[in-house]
């Protein structure tokens, strides 16, 4: 399920977004991370972002996507988790990368999908990067956020800054 936040219900957003096709992408994503349940998705604004991120990760800012999966004590196989997005987050990235809020929103939840079935790039020791870069490759997607972060923090580097 796929639900848009009353302030994020845009007619530009409505344009933009082919929801059907978000909705089958979940669907193929889910599948392809070995994720079992339903993922419900919230596309969301920033602002709403940055409140969810304030209470349940305690960093005050606005982000790209959040996963929330399903509690370990009580799981539900019936459900995988949540998801939520920002789409001004989202349109922003998309248009520094050069391609469509359609194809931001699906690595996106690629990402987040990877974090619901257990993977954090956080923590881990390349995994979710490995994961994600094959998924992408199998799914039809350009450079995903990982791999975006990791370039960034080359380039920063390379420049004698630090991140």
């Amino acid at each position: 399920m796929i639900l848009i936040e009353p302030d994020a219900d845009t007619s530009e957003n409505r344009k933009a977004l082919k929801m059907r096709e978000l909705r089958s992408f979940v669907r193929k994503a889910t599948k392809a991370a070995g994720l079992h349940g339903e993922v419900s998705v919230l596309l969301a604004t920033d602002a709403s972002i940055r409140t969810l991120n304030r209470e349940f990760r305690k960093k005050n800012k606005a982000t790209d996507v959040l996963s929330f999966p399903v509690d370990p004590e009580h799981p539900d196989p019936r459900v995988a988790g949540d998801l939520a997005i920002s789409l001004d987050t989202a349109r922003k990235q998309a248009e520094e990368h050069g391609h469509s809020l359609q194809t931001e929103l699906k690595i996106l939840l690629l990402h987040g999908v990877l974090h619901l079935a257990g993977y954090d790039h956080e923590a881990d020791t390349g995994q979710m990067a490995r994961k994600e870069k094959a998924l992408r490759t199998e799914l039809g997607l350009p450079v995903g956020l990982i791999q975006r972060s990791q370039v960034g923090r080359s380039a920063v580097k390379s420049k004698g800054g630090a991140r």
